[in-house]
């Protein structure tokens, strides 16, 4: 048995996926014989150069030993958690501040060309990549998310995939007459693609979006002058029992975001055996989502969306072979498998 602490940075009052991680990581490793406890610090990332003085306050952390107790493993997880101090440390990357990635410059980061925000960028960069080559192994929690490590700070990291929270209740049902986006509501997410979407699917097909974030009022004003309010339904952040009941009546799971790592969404829908609309540029999803055999892989333009769409409601037992091929790709994956890597010498 090991003592670990996981190392997460905490954004006070937000709830997504990063969070659910950590928690789901800790009582994991304790499921499997770990004495394991969680390390949290508030992080702030503006201005930017709050951004600095946050990965300095994980940087004077020695978390060597606590209470008079050795800690045999230190795992790491998103940015700066791996700034931290311990002889045998490991991350598990969720993510970098993708925003001073390859966000800069587009509409999703505060980033741009201005002398500041390059100097910042390209000090977070240089530091990234010290305390990144310090960590005895690493591992991040997608092939997107190594791929960004590996051309942005020349260091090597595995891909560690892990089964989504909700992965032992989701279960398959009918294909109803509405498909499903799941997510929080902010810009990278590209919500929006999925309301604009509605106006060229069927008619009898609505949207339903789970979530909750910044961008609602403004979906909710785009559906109206989309001239689909009637059709598009936003429930908030639901409990765990109805996001499990409307995944399994959905016709299909509508997911556009942003060069996204991972995507919990992606695989929930597959273990409740569904298909997955997704776009080419939408990162994380495209690893699991193959064109018309889980799912469809399709411009990110609403039009594109809105046949996919009718595709699946055209072909509804295409569908389901796709939701059952999904399933048999998801059920392989296994937290036995991300524990053993995670905690060996």
């Amino acid at each position: 048995m090991a003592t670990v602490v996981v190392c997460d940075a905490q954004v006070p009052f937000v709830e997504g996926g990063a969070e659910h991680h950590v928690r789901d990581l800790v009582q994991q490793l304790r499921a499997h014989g770990h004495d394991a406890e969680l390390v949290a610090v508030p992080f702030k990332w503006y201005p930017a150069s709050e951004i600095l003085a946050h990965a300095a306050a994980w940087r004077l952390l020695d978390l060597s030993e606590s209470n008079g107790r050795r800690v045999d493993l230190v795992i790491a997880t998103r940015f700066p958690t791996y700034f931290v101090r311990h002889p045998r440390k490991v991350v598990w990357l969720i993510h970098q501040h993708r925003a001073a990635y390859e966000l800069a410059g587009t509409p999703f980061s505060a980033f741009g060309h201005r002398e500041l925000d390059v100097a910042v960028r390209e000090r977070l960069v240089a530091l990234d990549t010290a305390m990144l080559g310090e960590c005895r192994r690493r591992f991040a929690n997608s092939a997107n998310t190594a791929a960004r490590a590996r051309r942005y700070n020349g260091v090597e990291v595995e891909p560690l995939y892990h089964p989504p929270r909700l992965a032992p209740r989701l279960h398959a049902g009918p294909f109803g007459r509405y498909v499903l986006a799941v997510s929080r509501l902010e810009p990278v997410k590209r919500v929006d693609l999925a309301v604009r979407a509605m106006a060229h699917a069927p008619a009898d097909v609505s949207l339903v979006v789970a979530g909750a974030g910044p961008e609602l009022a403004a979906l909710e004003a785009l559906a109206g002058a989309a001239g689909v309010a009637g059709r598009v339904r936003f429930v908030g952040d639901v409990g765990a029992d109805d996001l499990v009941a409307l995944y399994a009546g959905a016709l299909g799971i509508v997911y556009p975001p942003y060069d996204e790592d991972f995507g919990y969404v992606t695989l929930e829908a597959f273990f409740a055996h569904k298909p997955v609309i997704t776009t080419t540029d939408a990162g994380g999803p495209t690893a699991f989502v193959s064109d018309g055999d889980t799912g469809y892989v399709v411009g990110p333009e609403p039009e594109a969306l809105g046949a996919a769409i009718g595709r699946l409601d055209a072909d509804r037992a295409h569908a389901a072979r796709m939701g059952d091929h999904g399933f048999a790709r998801a059920r392989t994956i296994t937290w036995d498998g991300v524990i053993d890597r995670l905690v060996q010498p």
